[in-house]
């Protein structure tokens, strides 16, 4: 298992957790509309971090007092990082608060 977690990266706008492979094929589940993940691996590097602290998986978010507590209620069901460490390239961070993004903290 140990190995397998040392594969999966954060999404730094979301905190969505998969694996490299799973942002390549699929983006963030949350964000792929506004950081068009999915076929670019410079950009996942970029908007996903391999740093984080502790996992959630989230099944119900609107019926989910973690959801509401981590700010997590218009998410989608998925693994989610309690804390990403990383930050995304700060020409994407301004686009990004320009059109009111909330970026997770």
């Amino acid at each position: 298992m140990d190995a397998q977690v040392r594969r999966l990266r954060a999404c730094l706008v979301c905190s969505a957790v998969q694996t490299f492979e799973q942002f390549q094929e699929e983006g963030c589940p949350n964000c792929e509309s506004i950081l068009a993940l999915a076929g670019n691996p410079d950009r996942i590097a970029e908007c996903t971090s391999n740093s984080f602290s502790g996992l959630l998986s989230l099944m119900n978010p609107d019926r989910s007092w973690v959801a509401r507590w981590q700010g997590l209620r218009q998410r989608r069901p998925g693994l989610y990082a309690v804390k990403c460490l990383g930050r995304l390239p700060e020409d994407l961070a301004e686009e990004l608060a320009a059109r009111g993004v909330p970026l997770q903290q």
